[in-house]
């Protein structure tokens, strides 16, 4: 924790000079709260600090129902006060005419920098996480027996026909390309060895036939005699598990069975390549953040458009609100139910019936969302359009409507309607997270103030003390190349003698380069240089550590047939282990040796 301290000492120090005011009395206050409060206050009350911070600048004045855990002189906290008072008024609380961006920064992030470290947080927290999720799902249970479609149905078709059409041909065809995913399963198949499924369920087989989807073709037919075909009350449910989020609280994730998950990327597939090349590519983003993070950035400078974001957003997804979405293409609905999980094994032993579509873990969490919550948006607009919306319409709101996740972007004219359409449907808007009245935005890990980038840099892992601390050594150069992009001179040379003293070698590299070392401006300059001499460095080169995993017989063809499938020929050809070695790293580590300096 001293480290922690070190480190928000001098970035305080940083920020201070640029605002031109002091924060003695605040490292002073940081200082003395953590002694007492432990690490909490840095990774809990300082970004509960900022969430206030951002709610009054959302309203346009400090109320009495912020920042509560801290003394305050006039209206605004004694904390930071230095800072605040070049945002607000100290008297009135109200915001500046022309508040300075560079507080606003500074206080977001003095405040936030540590708010999500990667710190497990105390099993009383972790049990109430759970408890969440049994209540969620309670919720949506209950919600669902009230729900009215109609509405949703309909536009739904309009936003969506042609899209499902295609992909419900694609199905009927059998024109279904499945995959593995790179993570752990729920039957604890890893790397090579989820292609020797020995267990599928009986639901896959009307659209993802075992012969076809796992046997490289049918001379294998028998093998088939030793797969265990399970029924439904036989299937394996999805494993709640608990990942590292914040010391708040944890992300609660749903580890899918082998099958289902393979079966899951086959109709992924399909929706992907069939969002990018349509209209919809404009309104709904499967793996490009920075249309949202523009659309956030014009939202903060003309005001028109606002930024919301949902809480438990893919909780509160039920499957009711998915069967719907897919109701009007019967193949696709099918095929997606069919490798849907229905069940899902809690910590406790507990098994509970799922009424959400899937939690995070499933492949088609993601599409399915982010479709429901288009269609939700657009009966928002509809009711406040006062008429049945049309195809012009919806193509009116190109460039002013965006889901990524639940991170969303609607017009400011139609939020308030929006919002209650989301409310109506179950889901639930974080108010404090969501920005329309004043010049904050915030959208996929970018935050804006009158179009000024106020995004922070990020604290992941606590600071590394050994060598040995493989992944800290990693996030800690990471976290000092940031600062150093940041302009916190102060934070870098303190991660510089920390990095020094711990690896002896931190050479000068330059972005792209695989040893671990620092950007300085030399390295960052434009370089006329032949690409073919690049320098070399001696450092630290990551290594991580592919497990054993081999693989034999038909499971080693039909990976090297999909591979050849994917037109990943060079692996086949350059990697003639990975039929032995497979799935993510268990171990990472570093080992010096020489590497070029950039590419």
């Amino acid at each position: 924790m001293k480290s922690l301290m070190l480190l928000w000492s001098s970035i305080a120090k940083n920020l201070a000079m640029r605002c031109c005011t002091s924060a003695h009395l605040d490292v002073k206050t940081v200082k003395e709260r953590s002694k007492h409060e432990g690490l909490s206050f840095l990774t809990i009350t300082l970004p509960t600090f900022a969430k206030d911070f951002e709610l009054s600048l959302e309203r346009g004045y400090v109320d009495n129902d912020v920042f509560l855990a801290f003394k305050k002189h006039g209206r605004l906290p004694a904390f930071l006060s230095g800072f605040s008072c070049l945002v607000f008024d100290r008297g009135t609380g109200v915001l500046l005419d022309d508040p300075s961006t560079d507080a606003i920064q500074a206080i977001r992030q003095l405040t936030l920098i540590f708010g999500k470290i990667l710190i497990d947080c105390d099993s009383d927290r972790e049990k109430a996480a759970f408890n969440e999720f049994v209540k969620c799902e309670q919720e949506v249970k209950a919600f669902a027996a009230y729900g009215n479609f109609n509405d949703f149905r309909r536009i739904a078709t309009l936003l969506f026909a042609s899209l499902f059409a295609s992909v419900d041909k694609s199905i009927y065809d059998g024109d279904l390309r499945p995959k593995h995913g790179p993570g752990v399963t729920a039957d604890r198949l890893l790397g090579n060895q989820k292609f020797n499924q020995q267990t599928w369920p009986c639901r896959l087989e009307p659209y993802f036939p075992y012969g076809e989807m796992v046997l490289p073709n049918w001379s294998f037919w028998e093998s088939i005699g030793s797969v265990d075909f399970l029924e439904p009350e036989r299937e394996i449910p999805v494993k709640v598990v608990s990942v590292p989020k914040t010391m708040k609280t944890p992300r609660i994730i749903a580890v899918e069975p082998t099958a289902m998950q393979y079966a899951q990327q086959a109709i992924l597939r399909l929706f992907q390549d069939g969002i990018k090349n349509s209209y919809l590519d404009s309104f709904i983003g499967l793996d490009d953040q920075t249309p949202n993070q523009r659309l956030a950035q014009r939202g903060s400078s003309e005001g028109d458009l606002a930024t919301l974001d949902l809480s438990e957003a893919s909780d509160r997804v039920s499957w009711e609100l998915a069967s719907n979405l897919y109701a009007n293409h019967r193949h696709l609905h099918d095929a997606v139910m069919a490798c849907r999980s229905r069940k899902a094994l809690l910590p406790s032993g507990e098994v509970l019936t799922l009424a959400k579509f899937a939690s995070m873990g499933s492949a088609l969490c993601f599409p399915t969302e982010a479709m429901v919550f288009l269609t939700i948006i657009f009966v928002g607009i509809e009711k406040c359009l006062g008429h049945l919306l049309t195809k012009h319409d919806v193509r009116s709101m190109l460039g002013r409507v965006r889901v990524f996740g639940d991170d969303i972007i609607v017009p400011v004219d139609y939020v308030r309607s929006v919002i209650d359409s989301l409310e109506a449907f179950g889901l639930k808007v974080n108010r404090r997270k969501s920005f329309w009245n004043g010049k904050f935005r915030e959208s996929c890990g970018k935050e804006y103030y009158d179009s000024r980038d106020v995004s922070i840099v990020r604290c992941r892992r606590v600071l590394p003390s050994s060598r040995r601390n493989v992944q800290e050594i990693i996030s800690a150069v990471s976290l000092r190349n940031q600062l150093f992009q940041a302009g916190l001179d102060d934070a870098v040379s303190l991660l510089d003698r920390r990095m020094f003293r711990l690896l002896g070698h931190f050479p000068i590299v330059e972005e792209g380069s695989p040893v671990l070392g620092r950007h300085t401006r030399e390295s960052l300059s434009v370089d006329s240089r032949d690409v073919n001499s690049i320098p070399m460095v001696k450092g630290w080169i990551v290594q991580p550590r592919i497990p054993i995993n081999e693989i034999h017989d038909w499971p080693a063809l039909r990976k090297c047939l999909v591979l050849l499938e994917e037109r990943k020929t060079d692996e086949i050809a350059t990697s003639s282990d990975h039929l032995r070695r497979s799935g993510r790293p268990r171990v990472v580590d570093i080992k010096l040796g020489l590497g070029p300096s950039g590419f």
